[in-house]
């Protein structure tokens, strides 16, 4: 089964960092919002695939996070997949993350949060997230 990392980003003011898919073709969920992360490697563990993935797409050098949940993802999705949820923050204005895959970036509030066209499962998993806190 297909592993992902991902991460919810926070900033100073509470905002979520999520970026909107682009419409390429081949693309699942074109024009939908995700998280920054993507899929674990052969070899590689959650956490390693985790750090590179927010480097390739937004050329941030992740130090700190947490492991949030662990999602098994039937349906919904493109495919079965285990979702490895984590949690970090990121204090840089958007218009100082470079965006390197996807078509925009925005921070969402909390209350934003249940109107956003989420790809896949993401929306449960940010509910989850915004509840557990």
């Amino acid at each position: 089964m297909k592993k992902i990392a991902q991460i919810i980003l926070e900033n100073d003011n509470g905002e979520f960092l999520l970026y909107l898919r682009d419409g390429k073709p081949g693309i699942p969920f074109p024009y939908h919002w995700d998280l920054i992360g993507g899929h674990v490697e052969e070899g590689e563990t959650p956490e390693e695939a985790l750090i590179r993935e927010v480097k390739e797409e937004i050329d941030f050098d992740l130090k700190d996070y947490s492991f949030f949940k662990e999602y098994l993802c039937l349906e919904g999705d493109a495919y079965p997949n285990i979702k490895y949820i984590y949690s970090g923050r990121i204090a840089l204005p958007i218009e100082e993350i470079p965006l390197l895959e996807g078509e925009r970036l925005q921070f969402f509030t909390k209350e934003e949060i249940p109107d956003v066209k989420f790809a896949n499962i993401l929306k449960r998993i940010m509910l989850d997230y915004i509840e557990s806190r």
